[in-house]
C-alpha cells in the first residue's frame, strides 16, 4: 500500500488538485467572501449575489472582498493536496478489483479521503474562518458585541486560539465536516462516472476544456445542493461560540439556534450565493487540475495510470 501512496502519479494528481483549486479560488474569492457573510451573519438579508457584493463594497471597500485571501487559499491548498493525494493513492492501491463498481468504488473512496482530509485540515479552517471575519460589520448584534483579538497572521491567530480557548477549539465543526465527507465523494463519483460516460460516447476521446468545466459545474452542483445545510451549521461552528456566556457549542446547538431564529429556510440562507461560488470555482478547479495534470504527463513521459 506505501508504494502506491507515495508514487510518483499520486504526487502528480495531488499538486495538480491542490494548484487548480488556489487559482480557482483566487479567481473566484469575491463570490466566496459573500457565500461566508450570508452564512454567519443572520441578521444579514439574504439576496441576490451582485447585491450582497455591492453593500459589501459599499460599507466596508473592495478590499474587504478578498479579506483572508491569504489564509483560505493556505487551507485551501492544503486540503486539496491531502484530498487529493488519499484519494488517487487509494484508487490506485484498490486497483481494477472494483472495476466492476467503478461509481461505487469512488464514493467510498471520496469518503476516505474526505475523513482524512477532515482531521488534518479542519484547524487551518478555522484559523482561515477568524482571519476572515475579521473587522467584519455584522448586522448580528451578538457577532457585532462578541470581539475576538485581533489575529496578525496564521501563525498568530493558531497561537492566540490554543492559548486562550484551548487546542480543541482549532477542530470545531469536526462532527459536522466528518458528516460533510459525503459532499467530495459525491462530486468525485458523479465527475468520474460523467468523464467514463463521455469516453463511452466518444471512443475514448479526452473531453475537451469546455467539457471539463461543464462536467466539473454539474457534480458541484448536485453534491452542493444535497449537503448545503450541513455547509451553513459547519460555517457557524467554525467562526466560533454564538453566545458570548457559552463556552463551546456542539452542531445540534447551532441547528436548534438556526431553527428557532431563522426556520428551516435557515439552512438554505446563501444557497445561490454558494452555488453561484462553489460551481464556477469547482468547474474551473478541475479544469486546471486535468490540464496541469496532463501537461505534467507530457512534458515527462509519464502517462497517468487509466482511470
Amino acid at each position: 500500500m506505501a508504494s502506491n501512496l507515495l508514487s510518483y502519479d499520486t504526487l502528480v494528481h495531488a499538486v495538480a488538485g491542490a494548484t487548480g483549486s488556489t487559482v480557482a479560488m483566487s479567481v473566484f474569492f469575491p463570490l466566496d467572501t459573500a457565500r461566508s457573510r450570508l452564512q454567519i451573519d443572520d441578521k444579514r438579508k439574504a439576496q441576490h449575489t451582485p447585491v450582497i457584493i455591492s453593500e459589501i463594497l459599499r460599507e466596508e471597500g473592495i478590499e474587504s472582498l478578498y479579506r483572508g485571501w491569504h489564509p483560505v487559499i493556505t487551507s485551501l491548498w492544503a486540503s486539496n493536496f491531502v484530498y487529493f493525494y488519499t484519494f488517487n493513492g487509494l484508487k490506485q492501491f484498490v486497483g481494477p478489483s472494483m472495476d466492476s463498481k467503478k461509481a461505487l468504488r469512488d464514493l467510498m473512496l471520496g469518503m476516505v479521503a474526505g475523513v482524512v482530509n477532515v482531521f488534518a485540515t479542519t484547524p487551518f479552517w478555522v484559523v482561515n474562518t477568524r482571519l476572515k471575519m475579521q473587522g467584519v460589520h455584522f448586522k448580528t448584534e451578538r457577532f457585532e458585541k462578541k470581539k475576538y483579538p485581533h489575529y496578525e497572521g496564521i501563525r498568530d491567530a493558531f497561537q492566540k486560539i490554543i492559548s486562550q480557548e484551548g487546542l480543541g477549539t482549532l477542530w470545531s465543526g469536526t462532527v459536522s465536516g466528518l458528516a460533510l465527507v459525503i459532499n467530495p465523494a459525491i462530486h468525485f463519483m458523479v465527475y468520474e462516472f460523467l468523464k467514463r460516460y463521455h469516453s463511452k460516447v466518444y471512443g475514448g476521446q479526452t473531453p475537451s476544456a469546455l467539457q471539463f468545466f461543464i462536467i466539473g459545474a454539474i457534480a458541484k452542483t448536485l453534491s452542493t445542493t444535497l449537503t448545503y445545510p450541513l455547509q451553513v451549521v459547519q460555517s457557524k461552528l467554525r467562526y466560533g461560540r454564538e453566545d458570548i456566556e457559552t463556552k463551546h457549542q456542539t452542531m445540534l446547538d447551532v441547528i436548534k439556534r438556526i431553527l428557532r431564529t431563522q426556520g428551516k429556510m435557515g439552512f438554505y440562507k446563501g444557497l445561490e450565493t454558494k452555488l453561484f461560488q462553489t460551481v464556477l470555482t469547482a468547474a474551473l478547479m478541475f479544469l486546471c487540475y486535468e490540464k496541469i495534470a496532463a501537461f505534467t504527463f507530457k512534458i515527462l513521459n509519464a502517462p497517468p495510470d487509466a482511470k
